[in-house]
């Protein structure tokens, strides 16, 4: 069960296929590190997911395999809060009274829905081609996601920090006209792993193809590994371990002492790229064989993760219900 703690965190994650060293390093982690100090709240946010997905046996696939991931690399249901955030129809009916005074014009300025305008407006078409309206209403929904349990603190990637300043508006608008019932979250950066390379040396994402899969099988890890771009130093060269994308991606799941030690020989030379990335794929094969194993045996069966999604919606509304009631009695309904 839940124990007392001092504050709320909530994180979500986007069910768009197994996750990649990125989504661990930069969300996965810090968020399930939280469950010791915060009360916490994790969702799958397959409801997001249907701004790009149109397939309903993909985006259930993607579902399982996000709750499997978070069960599998250590979070206990029995102390944080995990559900789908389907199953939560308080999240939806915040939504809609959160967007009623949230304005047009700060949500025009969202990332993504800018992005898009750009693509359009440099290929000539309608500066809404394509956009729908789920997209442009994506930091509302957001903000119900986080609001709804008085969230403190939301850890977050760089590339989604604009999501919790929006939401910090929207509670801020809400709260000067119907009297202060929202908290104004924060958001929470890991300033060190902010930007994880991919193997090309690009930030790490499933959309350039360049990810290296935390439940990869062995071989299919080691191939990620091994495509890894440096340059074209001997080994006896001396090496920069700063602009190493090799490096960079070593230095996270390494002792102080390891990380000490090979940027020694890269600056005195006498260590070849080829070795360390065999190093790195032994590290992390070693680190993620027993949550693969996990993972694996939890997509075999998902009568049980239906069972501890259903769990954590019952928990989730029983503390959502109290501030829903609050916010609807304060806009009169």
């Amino acid at each position: 069960m839940i124990g007392v703690v001092q504050k709320t965190a909530v994180t979500g994650i986007k069910p768009t296929g197994t996750p990649h060293l990125g989504n661990y390093l930069g969300m996965i982690k810090p968020a399930l590190e939280l469950a010791s100090d915060y009360q916490s709240f994790y969702f799958i946010a397959d409801y997001h997911a249907l701004t790009t997905i149109r397939d309903s046996v993909t985006l259930r696939q993607y579902t399982y395999e996000a709750a499997a991931t978070w069960l599998a690399l250590g979070l206990d249901p029995e102390r944080v809060v995990l559900y789908r955030q389907s199953d939560l129809t308080e999240v939806f009916e915040l939504a809609w009274i959160l967007s009623c005074s949230t304005a047009k014009g700060l949500l025009n300025r969202a990332h993504a829905y800018k992005a898009a305008v750009d693509v359009n407006t440099a290929e000539g078409n309608p500066i809404d081609e394509g956009v729908n309206a789920g997209l442009y209403n994506y930091p509302v929904l957001m903000a119900a996601d986080i609001l709804l349990f008085g969230t403190q603190v939301v850890p977050v990637g760089q590339d989604q920090k604009q999501h919790i300043e929006i939401a910090r508006d929207i509670a801020s608008t809400f709260n000067h006209t119907y009297g202060d019932v929202m908290v104004l979250p924060d958001a929470l950066i890991r300033e060190h792993v902010k930007l994880i390379p991919g193997t090309d040396g690009r930030k790490m994402s499933k959309s350039y193809g360049n990810t290296i899969q935390v439940f990869a099988p062995p071989d299919q890890l080691r191939k990620s590994i091994m495509r890894i771009v440096t340059d074209s130093k001997s080994p006896d060269d001396v090496k920069d371990p700063e602009t190493c994308n090799l490096f960079a991606i070593y230095r996270h799941f390494a002792s102080p002492a390891d990380i000490e030690q090979v940027q020694q020989q890269y600056l005195a030379g006498g260590l070849a790229y080829g070795a360390l990335k065999q190093t790195l794929f032994e590290r992390l094969n070693e680190i993620f064989a027993p949550a693969r194993e996990r993972y694996n045996a939890l997509m075999q069966d998902t009568d049980q993760l239906d069972d501890i999604l259903g769990d954590g919606a019952h928990q989730a509304r029983s503390l959502a219900r109290p501030m829903l009631d609050a916010i609807r009695a304060r806009v009169g309904v």
